[in-house]
């Protein structure tokens, strides 16, 4: 051990976080084996889309898997933690192409081919750029089975899946009203529109009747879709339009007429209970225009402009000819009026443009019948959501699941796996590529165009990567995998698709659990963006103070399913918590003798310190094992902090200082052996959340190769002694109340003074064995327990739940000034006093709060009462 026992004087991380993780990839650690002998444990990563770089949503969500898998692999589990990068068809193709126009080069212009050439260059570079940055954050995932979604063996799951479906008759096309992005030219699914409140107009106009006996008057949002209209529906049981209905309409600016129909659909209460009928421009008008046979009429094209059954309108964007229309029937004379009017505006999540709904030829998956078993499993708990108030999202998407759009007018993605017979006009799904047509023979075969929705290859991620359809080694040993880490927003968009693709492929769920985490946003409770400038980049935290304090701010006061703050002060705090650790592992270090260690190993004559730390440090073991089973990482996290900082560094090192320097060879071996494997212990309880100091610390202190899969500590309960924890606790109380005392009466510490104890019934013990500690921490040159208080005015009280302790400090000090400190101590007294006394005298408290609660309250009150009574006495005696 001897050459290890050199730790650097500074705690640097960048000296040393680079050099671990590729020492932990040399070494494979991250690369399980199938291994019939051991329990597997699963997490496949949310692949991050190559459109950029990670932002520090992906840190959190990477740090909380990272966690996870490393505890696992701790607790001696072949841990699989897969990663992989989306293709992000539409994000993809829109920032590539942006990118070209940049360098003067259009999509259109260069063709299919050597535009998916272009962006698979993008692709090669972005996705090492989002490994590097993955490795950065200290994952310790298994790169040699990493996935993409365009990767041929998943792309030839997404073509089986197609095919399977199509052949049961659950994916068909047809025209159906769809969500359009006039911008990305590109049908969406539900799932991909963002809905933002927005302040707009409503628009009333008159619409004559054709019979000259008057008008009716609609109210719009969408002026420029009145080109389209075919009908003007009024409700049945609507008295003021009874005797109209099947009367017909002339539609302005069209000179077309449009008849007058009935339908329950329309809101009596609403506007003017007239509404205007576009079944080719939305999706209410679309059912109402197949009730009563309404022909459909389109004036948009893809890029939201007028087409030609716009007439004259026809070439203008949708909101130029929104303007032109609006004067024109204002010049005619059928401008009622405009009222502003604040709606939920229908946008496309990717760009922000206003989608609009347009008939279209499109793909779909019939939703019902992948829904039905997928709600099942939720309900039966066969996956199990955490929290589990998130199963309500799940739940409320899957009951009111409409058919999925799943064809994108693009050119990146998964191409639909469809050819046409030109010859008979027989469609051909097909994994494989025809060379002629199965029906009639012909070659003359017309691939189709569109790509498929990401979606659909992301909802296949936990058995496509490892290798289905093919039956692999992986696929039978890692799947159904364990735990899938993700945020709330992406419930519906990818966790149910996930649960409904895996039971209808793999006849099981993906996964048992799905562990949800919120979303990061700025000190003022922002979410990040572009837009408002806040967004901080995760590498420039790392290079400023290093992975581990970037993680360690990631999980500190997480709790599952809530949102966190980023702190960047907290991210310091972190660091110079890393600091702490380092220090104090120097200071062992330095201090360990190997003889000593080797011979006294099996010593178990420990002290009252080593019994404390000991006691403390197994009863940690099972509270943060506890903890990390029910994902309550954030609390694990804050235990394994309070034992690191307060119980270790702060009081046990410093308790055993002096047997450190003075002990006998007995005392000193046996306290090395404890510093040493309570130090080891507290590193591996740390370690799933800050790898990388952890590792550099324990390579100094352990013959392992690495802590990675170093064994999880195991509490011994034969160590747990809440008695001596609490003798401990007393000691260390008094030691703290004596400190704070003379720091108040500026008594230097070189100053040292004689104690005297008179502890409460049955702590004596505690301070006739504490004697050592009390003189070297408490700055006293004598100790004595005494039975009653001591005689001499020149004596200040100290007071603490387990005894009063006398010092002869007034010779130094000001008697008065006294009085006013115990008078104080009196005042804050009271108001524990008060504050318990309020509790047990609230009947709502007495009836919800368990036993153990109150009756901890209770205690403290008699504490509390104890306590002001000597301090009164104290002050009596002084007057």
């Amino acid at each position: 051990m001897e050459d290890r026992k050199t730790l650097g004087t500074t705690y640097d991380p960048k000296e040393f976080e680079k050099r671990l993780y590729d020492k932990w990839m040399e070494m494979g650690v991250f690369t399980p084996k199938v291994n019939k002998e051991k329990k597997p444990y699963t997490i496949v990563m949310p692949p991050p889309n190559i459109t950029g770089k990670l932002h520090m949503g992906h840190a959190l969500d990477l740090t909380l898997q990272d966690m996870i898998i490393r505890y696992k692999r701790m607790q001696g589990f072949e841990a699989l933690w897969l990663p992989g990068e989306d293709h992000a068809s539409i994000a993809t193709e829109v920032r590539v192409e942006n990118e070209l126009l940049k360098q003067g080069i259009v999509k259109k212009e260069i063709g299919r081919e050597a535009f998916l050439e272009k962006v698979w260059e993008w692709s090669d570079e972005y996705r090492e750029r989002i490994r590097e940055q993955i490795k950065k954050m200290g994952s310790s995932c298994d790169f040699t089975r990493e996935a993409f979604t365009m990767d041929e063996n998943l792309s030839k799951a997404v073509r089986t899946v197609f095919v399977k479906l199509y052949d049961e008759g659950l994916i068909y096309r047809g025209n159906r009203m769809t969500n359009w992005c006039p911008k990305c030219t590109t049908a969406l699914s539900n799932a991909e529109i963002e809905y933002k409140e927005s302040e707009g107009s409503l628009w009333h106009f008159k619409y004559p009747l054709t019979d000259g006996s008057g008008y009716i008057t609609i109210a719009t949002t969408r002026p420029e879709t009145m080109l389209g209209d075919t009908a003007v529906a009024v409700n049945p049981d609507d008295d003021r339009y009874k005797a109209l209905v099947g009367k017909t309409l002339m539609l302005p600016l069209m000179d077309k007429q449009i008849p007058i129909v009935a339908d329950s659909y329309v809101d009596v209460e609403f506007g003017t209970g007239c509404v205007k009928i576009t079944p080719a421009h939305d999706p209410n008008d679309y059912l109402v225009g197949e009730r009563h046979n309404l022909p459909s009429v389109n004036v948009l094209d893809d890029h939201g402009r007028i087409n030609s059954n716009g007439g004259k309108y026809a070439g203008l964007d949708r909101y130029e000819a929104r303007k032109l229309i609006v004067k024109d029937m204002e010049a005619l004379g059928l401008l009622e009026s405009i009222k502003p009017h604040l709606h939920n505006l229908s946008t496309h999540d990717r760009c922000g443009t206003a989608i609009e709904p347009l008939i279209s030829k499109q793909w779909y998956v019939k939703m019902e019948p992948l829904a039905i078993p997928a709600l099942e499993a939720v309900r039966n708990k066969d996956t199990k959501f955490v929290p589990e108030r998130f199963e309500k999202t799940y739940f409320n998407w899957m009951e009111n699941i409409e058919d999925w759009c799943i064809s994108r007018q693009l050119w990146w993605g998964h191409r639909i796996p469809v050819w046409y017979c030109d010859a008979c006009g027989d469609t051909i799904a097909s994994i494989d590529t025809p060379h002629s047509c199965p029906k009639c023979g012909s070659e003359k075969l017309r691939e189709e165009e569109d790509v498929l929705d990401t979606w659909f290859s992301s909802a296949l991620w936990p058995f496509s990567t490892l290798g289905w359809p093919d039956k692999t080694e992986d696929l039978e040993y890692f799947y159904p995998t364990s735990t899938l880490v993700t945020g709330y927003d992406i419930i519906f968009f990818w966790v149910a698709r996930m649960v409904f693709s895996g039971l209808y492929n793999m006849k099981e769920t993906p996964f048992d659990t799905v562990f949800i985490h919120g979303i990061v946003r700025d000190s003022e409770g922002r979410k990040m963006s572009k837009s408002l400038g806040n967004g901080v980049d995760p590498l420039e935290t790392i290079d400023e103070f290093g992975a581990d304090a970037l993680r360690f701010m990631l999980v500190s006061g997480n709790a599952p399913g809530n949102d966190i703050r980023f702190y960047p002060e907290r991210v310091e705090a972190a660091r110079n918590f890393a600091n702490k650790i380092w220090n104090a592992s120097r200071f062992v270090l330095m201090n360990l003798d190997g003889e000593l260690l080797e011979k006294y190993k099996e010593s178990r004559s420990y002290s009252l310190a080593d019994r404390w730390i000991l006691s403390r440090l197994n009863s940690l073991v099972s509270d943060v094992t506890a903890n990390l089973d029910r994902f309550e990482l954030g609390v694990a996290l804050q235990k394994v902090y309070d034992f690191l900082w307060n119980e270790l560094c702060d009081w046990y090192i410093e308790l055993i200082k002096p047997v450190f320097y003075n002990g006998t060879d007995e005392e000193k071996g046996t306290s090395f052996n404890v510093i040493r494997n309570v130090l080891i212990a507290g590193l591996k309880l740390l370690h799933p959340v800050m790898p990388f100091i952890t590792e550099e610390i324990y390579s100094h202190l352990s013959e392992d190769a690495t802590i990675v899969t170093a064994a999880w500590p195991q509490s011994d309960e034969t160590l747990v002694d809440l008695a001596t924890e609490r003798n401990m606790n007393a000691v260390i109380e008094a030691i703290r109340s004596i400190r704070n005392l003379r720091q108040e009466m500026n008594v230097p510490s070189s100053r040292k003074s004689k104690l005297s104890i008179l502890p409460q019934e049955g702590m004596g013990e505690a301070f006739v064995m504490a004697t050592d500690y009390l003189k070297k921490l408490a700055f006293a040159d004598e100790v004595e327990l005494v039975t009653a208080e001591p005689d001499g005015k020149n004596n200040v009280a100290v007071v603490t739940g387990d005894a009063r302790i006398f010092i002869p400090l007034l010779d130094l000090i000001d008697r008065d000034k006294e009085i006013e400190r115990l008078k104080k101590e009196e005042e804050k007294l009271m108001k524990e006093i008060v504050r318990v006394t309020s509790k047990l005298t609230n009947e709502k408290f007495i009836s919800k709060a368990p036993q153990s609660v109150i009756d901890e309250e209770k205690e403290k009150g008699a504490k509390y009462e104890a306590m002001i009574q000597s301090v009164r006495d104290r002050i009596e005696s002084l007057s």
